[in-house]
């Protein structure tokens, strides 16, 4: 079996490890294994938070909306519901959206959904 020596291959992949890790602590920005686990962990975070976020701005829109229902007298369900049997297809951003910045536009949502709500 002939002899590798890895020199080029491996000086790139542990400049590739350090360069991630700058800003790191101590020897987790210096030293390639302390380096190398510190990177594989921040990735593992990183992975996971890009999902996490989707979960946490969605329900931020949910409580956004909630909270200008309940000061238009309408529970959040009951909203939504009301909007789904009128054929109003807005999905929750634009409702946090409108909610926040638009409380005109907003109302006269809420009174389609409470009389779509109460006819059926």
């Amino acid at each position: 079996m002939p002899r590798v020596k890895r020199g080029t291959k491996r000086r790139a992949y542990r400049k590739k490890t350090l360069a991630r890790a700058s800003g790191f602590f101590l020897t987790k920005s210096k030293l390639n294994r302390a380096a190398q686990e510190a990177v594989e962990k921040a990735q593992k975070y990183a992975y996971v938070g890009r999902r996490r976020k989707k979960r946490d701005f969605r329900s931020l829109w949910i409580i956004r909306i909630g909270a200008s229902c309940r000061a238009a007298q309408i529970s959040y369900s009951k909203f939504i519901s009301g909007l789904k049997k009128s054929g109003i297809e807005l999905n929750r951003k634009i409702l946090a959206e409108l909610a926040a910045s638009d409380q005109a536009a907003f109302t006269a949502l809420v009174e389609k959904a409470k009389a779509a709500h109460a006819q059926s």
